[in-house]
C-alpha cells in the first residue's frame, strides 16, 4: 500500500516532492521521485510484500517505469506464467511491468486504452497504477474494477496532475481548490460523490474498472488520448439458489476471499465491530489462515462503552472462535479532538464514523494490514434502504426539489459533462430505483461502494499507516454473490441478506450474531458520545446551515453535513488548502462562519 502522485507535461520534481510530503502517511516505509523531460512520478511506500525490496518507481525494459498502489493477489500465478521475464523483484507489482512488456512485444504500433484493458484485465487485486512508456510517450492510468484503490487527478496549464488523494493535489501552487457546486450537491441528495466526481471543481477520478491513455500533443501538454473498460462489475442474478447446496459454496468462495487477503509479509488484523460482516470475517479466519499458511489474525474494537451493544457483540464472536481481541474504549473527548483528523484525512463532510480514526490508530501499533466487512452490504442488500426503494426514491425527490432550481434542473436534466466527472447525462431517481437489481448496479456503478465505503475506510486507514482489505470484494466471493437471486438477498421477510446468513450459519456463528440486523456503523458504535457531540455544537451548525442558504432545505435530517461541509471549507479550501491546519473545532470554524 501507498501514496502515488505524478505529473505529465511540464514535470517540475520540486512539486512531486511536496506530493509525497502531503501523502507520506500513506507511505511512511520509504520515498522516491524520479522524473525524465516530460512526466515525474513520486511514490511513498507502506512495505507490506518483499520488505525489504520492491522499491518504486520499479523500473522496466525499452524505457518503461512505473509506481503502483495497491496489492495483485494474483501475483505468484502471474509470474509462473511470465517467466521469461527478468524479475528484479519478489513483490506483487512488478508483475504489471512484465504483463505490459509481453503485451508489447506482439503489438507494433502505440497501443490503444482498449489494447491497454486486455493485458490489465489479467489483474486479480485492488490497485491504482500509473505507467509511462517512454518510446511510445504514453501514460498509461488505470484502477481496480471496484475503485478499492483511489486516483484523483486534474489539469493545468497544460500539465495533468494525479494523485492517490484530492490534498496532494495542491503541492501545485496553479492548482487552486474550489467547490463544485453541482457535484455537492450530489453528495447532498443521494449522501456520496456520484461517478468520478469530487467535491472540488475540476478535480475528478480515474472512474473504477478504467484504463486511460495520456500523450503529450506538439506543445507538449498533456491531453488524454483515450479511455477503456478493464472490467465491468454486473449484477446478474440467477433465478434460483439452494441453500442446502449453495450455501457450502458461498461460504467457501468467502473463505478463499480471505486467505486471498492474507497475503502478507507482515503481521495481519481483523476489524471487529461485531455486526454480521465483520463476525463472519473473524468466524473464517482460522480456516482462510491455514489455506494461506498464515498466522490467524487477532481482532480489534472500539466503543464508547462496555455497555455498547456492538462491544459485546464482538466479545461473543471472538470468545467463542478464541481469537485474541484487543478493545478500546473511547476517550469522552475524542469527537472534538479527533475530528479535525476526520475532515482532513477523509476529505468529506460525514462527522459520523469517527471511530475510524482512534479504531485504525490503535490497530496500527501492532499491525500494517486489517480485513474489514465493507462490501456485503452492497452485494447482499444490507442497507435499510432497499427494503422500500419507493419511499428511498421519493426521499431522493424530496432532497432534489429542495435544491435551487437551477441545481436540480442540471442534475435531473444535464448536461452533466463526462469531462467533469460524470457517467450519465443526468440523475433521476425514479428510474434509478424502479427494482432491487437495477437499483444496485446503479449504486455499483455510480460510486454509493467506491467512492463513500471504500473511499473513507482508505483515508481513515492509511492516516495511520495501515493498510485495510476487503475480503467481500475478493474475486471468488463476488463472482458468487453477484449470481444471488433477488430474494437470496432481501427475501420478502425483509430480513437482508438472506443467503449471507445462511452461509454464516454453517461457521458455528452463535446465532444472535448470525441473524443480528444492519446498525449503522458510526452511530451504533458511540451514539451517545456523537449526540453528545452534535448538541454541543449546535450553535454553529445552525450557523452554518443559515451560511449555505441554497442547501439549507437539504440539510434536514442530515445537519450534521452542514459541520462537516464547514470543517471541509476550513480545512480543504480556505488559503488553498496546502497545509494541515491545527487547532480545535471551534477554532477551525471562527474562520467560516459570518
Amino acid at each position: 500500500m501507498c501514496g502515488i502522485g505524478g505529473m505529465l507535461g511540464n514535470p517540475d520534481i520540486a512539486v512531486v516532492r511536496r506530493m509525497n510530503q502531503l501523502q507520506l502517511h500513506r507511505g511512511p516505509d520509504g520515498q522516491n521521485v524520479w522524473s525524465d523531460d516530460n512526466v515525474a512520478f513520486g511514490h511513498t511506500r507502506l512495505a507490506i510484500v518483499d520488505v525489504h525490496g520492491s522499491q518504486q518507481p520499479i523500473h522496466g525494459s525499452n524505457e518503461r517505469t512505473l509506481i503502483v498502489n495497491g496489492e495483485i493477489y494474483n501475483h505468484r500465478k502471474l509470474r509462473t506464467k511470465l517467466n521469461q521475464y527478468p524479475f528484479s523483484t519478489s513483490g506483487d507489482s512488478e508483475v504489471i511491468l512484465a504483463l505490459h512488456d509481453q503485451f508489447l512485444a506482439t503489438n507494433q504500433l502505440v497501443p490503444s486504452a482498449n489494447d491497454h484493458a486486455s493485458w490489465l484485465k489479467e489483474l486479480d487485486g485492488m490497485f491504482s497504477i500509473a505507467l509511462w512508456d517512454a518510446q511510445n510517450k504514453q501514460l498509461i492510468l488505470a484502477r481496480d474494477s471496484l475503485g478499492i484503490k483511489p486516483m484523483v487527478k486534474t489539469e493545468v496549464e497544460g500539465t495533468l496532475l494525479f494523485a492517490s488523494e484530492v490534498k496532494a493535489l495542491r503541492a501545485d501552487e496553479r492548482h487552486v481548490p474550489e467547490l463544485d457546486d453541482i457535484a455537492l450537491a450530489a453528495r447532498m441528495v443521494w449522501e456520496y460523490p456520484l461517478d468520478a466526481t469530487t467535491l472540488l471543481k475540476g478535480v475528478t477520478q480515474v472512474q473504477p474498472g478504467t484504463v486511460e491513455t495520456w500523450e503529450l500533443n506538439e506543445h507538449g501538454n498533456a491531453f488524454m488520448s483515450g479511455r477503456a473498460v478493464i472490467k465491468h462489475q454486473l449484477v446478474q442474478p440467477e433465478s434460483e439458489w439452494n441453500p442446502i447446496t449453495q450455501a457450502p459454496v458461498l461460504l467457501d468462495s468467502f473463505v478463499s476471499s480471505v486467505q486471498q487477503r492474507l497475503m502478507a509479509d507482515v503481521p495481519v488484523g481483523i476489524v471487529l465491530s461485531g455486526g454480521l460482516d465483520s463476525s463472519l470475517v473473524a468466524a473464517v479466519a482460522q480456516e482462510a489462515a491455514s489455506r494461506a499458511e498464515q498466522p490467524v489474525p487477532e481482532c480489534w474494537t472500539v466503543a464508547e462503552s462496555e455497555e455498547n451493544a456492538d462491544w459485546k457483540a464482538a466479545e461473543l464472536v471472538a470468545s467463542h472462535f478464541d481469537l485474541r481481541h484487543h478493545q478500546h474504549i473511547l476517550e469522552p473527548d475524542a469527537f472534538e479532538r479527533a475530528l479535525p483528523n476526520l475532515i482532513w484525512h477523509g476529505e468529506d463532510l460525514d462527522v459520523t464514523v469517527l471511530f475510524f480514526q482512534p479504531l485504525f490508530e490503535t490497530m496500527a501499533k501492532k499491525v500494517k494490514v486489517g480485513l474489514c466487512g465493507q462490501g456485503a452490504d452492497e452485494l447482499h442488500a444490507g442497507y435499510p434502504r432497499y427494503r422500500d426503494l419507493t419511499q428511498h426514491a421519493g426521499l431522493l425527490r424530496q432532497r432534489l426539489q429542495s435544491l435551487p432550481h437551477s441545481t436540480q434542473a442540471t442534475l435531473e436534466n444535464g448536461p452533466l459533462e463526462r469531462e467533469e466527472g460524470w457517467l450519465s447525462p443526468h440523475q433521476r431517481p425514479e428510474e434509478q430505483a424502479k427494482n432491487l437489481d437495477t437499483f444496485l448496479q446503479f449504486e455499483l456503478d455510480h460510486g454509493q461502494l467506491s467512492n463513500f465505503q471504500l473511499r473513507l475506510v482508505d483515508r481513515h486507514s492509511m492516516a495511520h499507516s495501515l493498510e485495510v482489505r476487503v475480503p467481500f470484494l475478493g474475486t471468488p466471493h463476488l463472482k458468487a454473490a453477484n449470481r444471488l437471486p433477488m430474494d437470496w438477498r432481501l427475501p420478502s421477510n425483509l430480513e437482508e441478506k438472506a443467503a449471507l446468513r445462511e452461509a454464516a450459519d454453517l461457521t458455528g456463528l452463535p446465532k444472535e450474531i448470525v441473524r443480528r440486523p444492519k446498525m449503522p456503523a458510526g452511530r451504533a458504535t458511540s451514539p451517545t458520545m456523537l449526540q453528545t457531540f452534535l448538541d454541543d455544537f449546535s450553535s454553529e451548525t445552525e450557523q452554518l446551515v443559515a451560511k449555505y442558504e441554497s442547501l439549507s432545505p437539504i440539510f434536514k435530517g442530515q445537519s450534521e453535513l452542514a459541520l462537516g461541509l464547514g470543517l471541509f471549507e476550513s480545512m480543504h479550501l480556505l488559503d488553498g488548502g496546502r497545509v494541515k491546519k491545527g487547532g480545535d473545532i471551534r477554532t477551525l470554524l471562527t474562520e467560516v462562519l459570518p
